[in-house]
This record gives structure tokens, sequence and C-alpha cells, in this order.
């Protein structure tokens, strides 16, 4: 078990008939979380960390090489398959130092680029991984931000699709039919006839972001269409903060905070939020593997 490739939890997911969650923490305490609700339902599982909604100047100067080493520790260590991966880094020298801090999986946010030069810097990005014992997650297509609108949406081209992964060699392919980022209300509209045809030209493990904004149902549907990996992030949070929120209301005036904060006793505040965190894994674990 352990630390294993990206490609490998992938390519056992797609000849299983499931799929595999990157669930993605922020810090200690939520990538325990996480790999505890794996461990309890025998789930290999993707964790890591994005570089999408960081602050910048604290991921680059060391939020990044202390999140891979909480990771990497955490990953080692674990009884279920478990991959690391930096996420949607937002440029080329964050995929270098990435690799250099023990990432064994990348991806770099490059949809926003026309398509020859997407194809260009994933070329470079899969050149630099795979030297270094890494895989490359790539993405094709533009997902819109936290919205119900279709704004800056570019849906994947299933011919382009599969001339960027021939030309390219990424291990997976992230793709833009209907799925949003960062959703909290409503939900997502997948377009399953692309979804289809995208996978019946790119032989490489689908990967579906936005899974929160999704339904059960369209989860479910999806993964026969190849894909094999999904993206979880807000639901995350959410059940984290809800979590808290719970937490502290009970707290009374005279609390001891050495119990309350940092203990991970059942006094703990954050641990108890992370108890949320867990349960929220587990329904998407369940949720990937009922096939």
């Amino acid at each position: 078990m352990a630390l294993q490739l990206m490609k490998k939890i992938l390519t056992d997911a797609l000849k299983g008939g499931y799929a595999v969650g990157y669930f993605e923490p922020w810090d200690q305490y939520s990538t325990e979380a996480i790999v505890r609700a794996a461990e309890d339902m025998n789930s290999p599982v993707i964790i890591g960390c994005g570089a999408l909604m960081m602050n910048q100047k604290w991921f680059d100067h060391w939020g990044m090489e202390a999140l891979a080493k909480i990771g990497e520790v955490i990953a080692k260590r674990s009884k279920v398959d478990t991959c690391l991966i930096l996420n949607e880094a937002l440029s080329f020298d964050q995929i270098v130092l990435g690799l250099k801090y023990g990432f064994n999986a990348v991806m770099l946010d490059s949809s926003h680029l026309p398509f020859e030069e997407n194809m260009q810097i994933t070329k470079k990005v899969v050149k630099e991984a795979h030297a270094a014992g890494a895989d490359v997650e790539a993405e094709l297509g533009r997902l819109p931000m936290g919205t119900d609108k279709e704004a800056g949406m570019e849906l994947t081209d299933p011919d382009q699709a599969a001339e960027f992964i021939e030309r390219t060699g990424a291990d997976a392919l992230a793709v833009s039919v209907g799925n949003v980022h960062v959703r909290q209300h409503g939900k997502s509209e997948i377009d399953f006839h692309r979804l289809q045809r995208i996978s019946t030209k790119v032989h490489v493990p689908l990967v579906i972001h936005g899974t929160t904004g999704l339904s059960d149902d369209s989860v479910k549907k999806a993964i026969p269409c190849g894909v094999a990996k999904f993206n979880v992030g807000t639901a995350l949070k959410k059940a984290f903060l809800d979590g808290v929120k719970e937490a502290v209301s009970v707290i009374g005036e005279d609390v001891n905070p050495q119990t309350v904060i940092g203990s991970r006793k059942k006094s703990d505040i954050l641990f108890h939020a992370c108890d949320r965190i867990s349960l929220e894994v587990k329904r998407f674990i369940a949720m990937f593997t009922d096939n």
C-alpha cells in the first residue's frame, strides 16, 4: 500500500469499473481525516494540495513544501494506496518545485491557453514529471468558476482531446463537459454524449473537477464513460466549517484552550470538524465504488 503512482491507481479503477477521489486537504488535520476515511473504506485515495485558491506568496514561500511533506508522511504510512498530487499549479516553476518537494503527480492549470500553447506547455510538464518518476494530469477545455452560468466555459472537443493526449503523453485528462469549479448552489448538467465521445477517442483515464456541484446520479453515470478520478474540494471545506460552528456553539465561557485547540481529543473543535470531513469522504467513496 502506501505511496502509489496515480497512473496505477486510475488504471486499476478503469479496469474495476469504479472511480477514485482526489479529496483536497489544506492542512495536517484535513489530510489525516481524508486518509483515515479512505482506510476505513479500504479505498485507494488521492491527496495533495491545490494552488488555485491559495495565497500565492505564502504558497511559493513555504506553503507548498510544508503541505507536500505533511502529505508524504501520511501517504507513506497509509494502509491504502495513496497518491500525492500538486493540483492546478499556476506556473511551470511551481511544477518544478512540486516535483522537488515529493509530489508523485502534478497538474498545471493551463486550460485558459489556446490549444497549441496548452499542448506545448503540457509536453514540457510531462517531460519534467516523467523524468522525476511522476505522473501528469492534463486539462483540455475550461470550467467556469463557482457559477451556474456558462461564462468562461469552453467544452472539451473530443477530436482535439485525442490529438492532445497523443502529442503530450499525459497520463490522465481533466475535461470540461458541463462541470463547474467551486459550485455551492444548484447542480451542474453533464453533457454525457460529449463525455462518451471523448472516452472513445482518448485512451487514458478521464478526470472530472467540480464534483461538489454534481448530482449522485451524474457521478455514477460518468464512471462507465471513462471517468476514473473525481476532484472534491468545496464539499469538504463546507463540512469542516459546519463542524467548527457546531463545536464552537457548545463551548462554555470557562474553557481550557489547551483541550479545545490542537489536542486531538474529543474536546478538540478541529478534530470534531474533521469528523465531518471523514463522513463526506466516505459518502463520496461509496458513490464512486457503487457500480
